[in-house]
């Protein structure tokens, strides 16, 4: 009975935190206005990077602003404010754009800096809760991320507000990605060792089988030496070629096919029981096309070709699995 009602206790808790964090980043969307737009325009025309400072839990937030900036398309890193005065402050150039991140606005650490960021001829952007705040007063561009109150019960471990400077930070981020025209294809470019990237950056032609470990027949072949060859080179099919233009194939599931319709099959030959006129890709298409063509299709292989129908390689299922695109 106890631990039910710890469990209950719990389960309330984590719930009002959850909706009042939600309660906070709706009354955020709710009062966006023209300063939102005058920051994205400011980030947009920057000819340099965007450089985010926090103190504290502030700071943690920066980082993780400045890494959806830089992976979406826009520049940016972060200096810690204790450390910008000890040399790092050299790395913001007049071409940059800072975002100041304090809730309170009134950051010792960061109220030091400002002096010589503006004589820098930096622009600022603050994020703080008000913009009377020494931070917001003293900015090029406030961004109100004011919190009714925080999830925490005595109102003072930040949560609420960090998770509502996080949100800004993002829709920053995502908003500059879909002004700029920032495509799946920039994305991939920027995580190449993702799953995405792996996916987007891999082609056909690095992963095809090629040469002799194509499964390759005449149309003339004998279904029985047909299967020989499916079975030598395991990708669960043959190509059927005349002088090496692709004719056809002939599936595992063809096979089955014909067992049910042809109770003598020792005299028939593939040309007989193959598909004619296949489902085939390029080599230069990205391997996803092929797994799309693949569902789309029902399909378990594809043949490689050429613009003239020539057969370069083949790939199936198992081959795009062991390069981790499906």
């Amino acid at each position: 009975m106890f631990l039910l009602a710890m469990s209950n206790s719990l389960l309330q808790s984590a719930k009002k935190v959850i909706l009042t964090e939600a309660q906070a980043v709706t009354m955020l969307a709710d009062g966006l206005n023209q300063n939102f737009v005058d920051a994205c325009q400011l980030i947009q025309n920057c000819t340099g990077k965007v450089v985010l400072i926090g103190m504290g839990k502030s700071g943690h937030i920066a980082g993780k602003i400045a890494a959806t900036l830089a992976s979406t398309g826009t520049p940016a890193f972060t200096i810690h404010p204790g450390e910008a005065g000890h040399g790092d402050l050299g790395m913001i150039t007049q071409e940059d754009v800072v975002i100041a991140i304090s809730y309170s606005g009134e950051s010792d650490e960061i109220m030091t800096l400002i002096p010589i960021i503006k004589r820098l001829s930096v622009l600022i952007i603050s994020m703080t809760k008000s913009a009377n705040s020494s931070i917001g007063k003293i900015s090029d561009v406030h961004l109100d991320v004011n919190v009714e109150k925080e999830a925490c019960p005595h109102n003072l471990t930040p949560t609420s507000s960090t998770t509502v400077a996080l949100v800004m930070g993002d829709a920053l981020a995502i908003s500059l990605l879909i002004n700029k025209g920032f495509s799946v294809n920039d994305f991939a470019r920027s995580h190449p060792s993702g799953v995405l990237g792996r996916r987007l950056l891999t082609f056909v032609s690095t992963i095809m089988k090629t040469g002799d470990d194509i499964p390759i027949v005449s149309a003339d072949a004998k279904l029985l030496d047909t299967l020989l060859v499916m079975s030598q080179k395991t990708l669960g099919m043959v190509l059927i070629t005349d002088n090496n233009i692709l004719k056809g194939i002939f599936t595992d599931g063809d096979l089955r096919r014909v067992l049910e319709t042809h109770p003598n099959i020792r005299n028939l030959t593939i040309g007989e029981v193959m598909t004619p006129n296949c489902q085939s890709i390029s080599k230069d298409k990205p391997a996803m096309v092929a797994v799309q063509m693949m569902d789309e299709f029902n399909l378990n292989s594809l043949p490689v070709v050429d613009n003239n129908n020539q057969v370069l390689g083949a790939i199936n299922t198992h081959t795009l699995m062991q390069a981790k695109i499906i």
